[in-house]
């Protein structure tokens, strides 16, 4: 005692600052009674001083420190002690202190007077932290610089945070950018999440399949992934080089625990052993962060040599009220400080907020015994509305998810529906479509479910959806087929109105134009692309025929009188005609003599049957007299058509479209003449049987006659397109 006497108050205001480095004993070494990790320090058996705790604690805001021990009283179960369990805090320890401490001195009784405070000090410590959430303190933090950070990156354009991303990355400091980066990350994916989801909508409404769907390049995306790449390896970098610096420190601060032992051993006056632990102290602290898994151990070994130093210098009683009220001092303000959060708006930032509060609780360090419940309820008090308020919120979102839960049932209920029902034309298509889709939209806007039934309800509704667009596909598929085979079929009715668009037999003709208009519109649609141009074509041969025919009408008695002259002399010339013996040749005069006689036009109508029955009488007999059948007419008046068109333009496609025409059509018969003789076999002998073989058979004759004269026309047509070859 007679040395601590002689030290001056300056060298007292220097002890104040012996314990800035503050940690607290690990708990699990402490109650097991293990040694040291250090296989350097001295073999201390805690096991042999179980009623001894020792505890060190920092005033952080005036840099005060002190180490304190006093005997450990045996656990008894109080209000506090029951409520402290309900507060779980990570600083929360119970040690053991050293036995062989002379009592007979009185400075080693104030030492003890001390460690009494701090042996209670874990209880009231103890804090409602949540116990998912815990955080681990490095025993020396490292000193972060400020981020500067705009406030709203999602105002920016998906250039411009790329652009922002790329300069930023290009700063020497990743840990003053790491903030920033994580905003300008957040916000780039968000639009570029946004831009993928309209570009997905625009594809399933145009008819595509998810599943189908490849989302196209996006140059500004591989920028923002390069940039990020850069930032990740500068920040591994970083990391390996802090490591290399933790390493070092470790080294570094094992050798002061070293010189501590040689201090603590030595013989020499208290003023030059105080100096010089003054120094290892302040050596101690500007070394800074050690690696995390030498924390615990590093600071146990630190904390027991302290313990042991302030045991030989024994702390006087000043050093330890001094201690004490300043640590009041500091937990009052916390307590202000945590009691302000009550006010925060964010639930998130208050709760962060909390539990820095409560590491800076633990590293304070005791106050009076007096005082100590009362300022650890206050702090208690405050927390625990934090808590209550942030389970709240947590229950309000849990029912805000429920309902959630309910509203995309109710979507998927109706897509289900939408689904079931059986759509047989496009326009009910369309509108189905339109009802999809915004079910689709009303989905986005509803907002997250439980975790647990999120991907099921999803899975639900995008199954509901897929079916749907799957559905609309196959049918369109089929109506794209239907509308090919509708526009070749407009096609021939083209082909057809052409033909007849210069026939001069305006009463059969005008009959059969009708009716090929009436084919046209019971015929349904074709592709878009070709509608309007075929519709075009096929009008103006109807044009053609009405407007021919009605300026025939407008003169039609002097046509007729003139027809029926010509009519008159072209049967006499008909009659009074020698055929030779070649047959090809004989029936091209008689295709010249129909030609000739359709080509003439109409008669007065009382002679108009006469004169008919007149030509074909003629024209009869010399077919008869020839021997030449009607194919055989029909196929020349073929030929001779298809030939009249072989400077043509369009005769290319038009040979094209016949043959695939006529192929059809041979097709078509020889299955129906196979179907009928097939059902004339399963016909009994009897009358009605026999009524109905007999229309069998006349169905069939009549289909082999026309399959003989489509096949004949086929035969031209191919002759026709070789010889054209040939002269190519």
């Amino acid at each position: 005692m007679k040395e601590q006497v002689l030290l001056p108050e300056k060298k007292q205001e220097k002890q104040v600052k012996l314990l800035e480095e503050k940690k607290l004993p690990d708990k699990k070494q402490k109650k097991t009674g293990k040694k040291s990790e250090d296989k350097n320090l001295p073999d201390i058996d805690l096991k042999e001083k179980p009623e001894k705790e020792i505890i060190e604690v920092t005033d952080k805001k005036t840099g005060t420190k002190k180490t304190e021990k006093r005997e450990k009283k045996k656990p008894v179960k109080s209000k506090k002690e029951t409520k402290s369990k309900n507060v779980k805090t990570e600083g929360q320890t119970d040690t053991d202190s050293d036995k062989g401490i002379d009592k007979t001195e009185v400075a080693a009784e104030e030492v003890e007077a001390v460690a009494e405070e701090v042996a209670a000090a874990p209880e009231a410590q103890a804090a409602s932290i949540e116990k998912e959430e815990p955080t681990a303190r490095p025993a020396v933090e490292e000193e972060k610089k400020p981020e500067e950070v705009i406030e709203n990156y999602e105002q920016l354009t998906k250039e411009q945070l790329v652009e922002l991303l790329e300069a930023t990355v290009k700063e020497p400091d990743v840990t003053s950018i790491k903030t920033k980066i994580a905003l300008i990350k957040v916000a780039f994916l968000k639009i570029n999440k946004i831009e993928k989801d309209r570009q997905l909508e625009k594809y399933i409404a145009e008819g595509g399949v998810e599943e189908d769907y490849s989302p196209p390049e996006d140059q500004l995306e591989e920028r923002f992934k390069l940039s990020f790449s850069i930032y990740k390896q500068n920040k591994a970098k970083y990391n390996q080089e802090q490591e290399k610096l933790k390493q070092d420190n470790l080294e570094k601060k094992k050798q002061i625990l070293e010189e501590l032992k040689v201090l603590i051993s030595s013989e020499e006056t208290l003023k030059k052993t105080y100096d010089e632990f003054k120094i290892l102290q302040e050596r101690w602290k500007e070394i800074g962060m050690v690696p995390q898994g030498e924390i615990n151990n590093l600071w146990q070994s630190y904390h027991f040599l302290v313990e042991k130093f302030f045991d030989k210098v024994k702390i006087n009683k000043e050093l330890r009220d001094l201690d004490l009220k300043k640590n009041l001092e500091s937990k009052i303000k916390l307590c202000e400080k945590t009691e302000e959060l009550l006010l925060e708006t964010s639930i998130l930032k208050s709760f962060k907020q909390l539990q820095k509060y409560h590491e800076e609780w633990k590293e304070i360090g005791p106050v009076a015994n007096d005082k100590k419940d009362e300022i650890w309820e206050r702090f208690k008090a405050a927390t625990d509305k934090i808590n209550e308020r942030r389970r709240e919120h947590y229950a309000k979102l849990y029912e805000d998810q429920k309902n959630n839960y309910e509203a995309k049932s109710v979507l998927c209920d109706k897509a289900e529906k939408l689904i079931a029902i059986e759509i047989s034309s496009i326009k009910e298509w369309q509108d189905h479509t339109e009802q999809m889709n915004e079910l689709f939209k009303i989905w986005k806007t509803i907002g997250p479910t439980p975790k647990k039934q999120n991907d099921e309800i999803w899975q639900r509704f995008k199954s509901s959806m897929n079916t749907f667009f799957t559905n609309k596909k196959e049918y369109f598929v089929e109506i794209k087929e239907q509308q090919v085979n509708n526009y070749n079929l407009k096609i021939d009715l083209c082909v057809q109105a052409e033909a007849m668009k210069n026939n001069t037999d305006w009463k059969k003709t005008t009959r059969e134009m009708i009716n090929l208009q009436k084919e046209w519109k019971n015929t349904g649609p074709v592709p878009r692309k070709n509608s309007d141009k075929i519709w075009k074509r096929f009008r103006a041969a109807c044009d053609e025929f009405f407007n021919s025919k009605s300026e025939y009408y407008a003169n039609i008695q002097d046509h007729e009188v003139n027809n029926l002259k010509l009519k008159q002399e072209l049967i006499q010339k008909v009659e009074d005609y020698k055929f030779g013996e070649d047959k090809k040749e004989n029936l091209k005069v008689i295709k010249e003599f129909q030609r000739e006689w359709m080509d003439i036009g109409h008669v007065p109508i009382k002679e108009k049957e006469k004169l008919q029955n007149e030509f074909r009488l003629a024209v009869d007999k010399h077919l008869d007299n020839l021997k030449i059948s009607s194919t055989e007419i029909s196929t020349l008046n073929y030929k001779t058509r298809i030939e009249a068109m072989k400077d043509s333009q369009s005769v290319k496609n038009f040979i094209f479209k016949e043959r695939n025409f006529i192929s059809n059509k041979i097709s078509k018969l020889r299955e129906d003449v196979n179907l009928w003789e097939n059902n004339i076999g399963f016909l009994t002998d009897t009358i009605n049987a026999n009524i109905l073989k007999a229309e069998f058979e006349k169905k069939i004759n009549k289909a082999k006659q026309n399959l003989t004269n489509f096949e004949a026309k086929l035969k031209v047509l191919v002759n026709f397109n070789r010889e054209k070859n040939e002269k190519k």
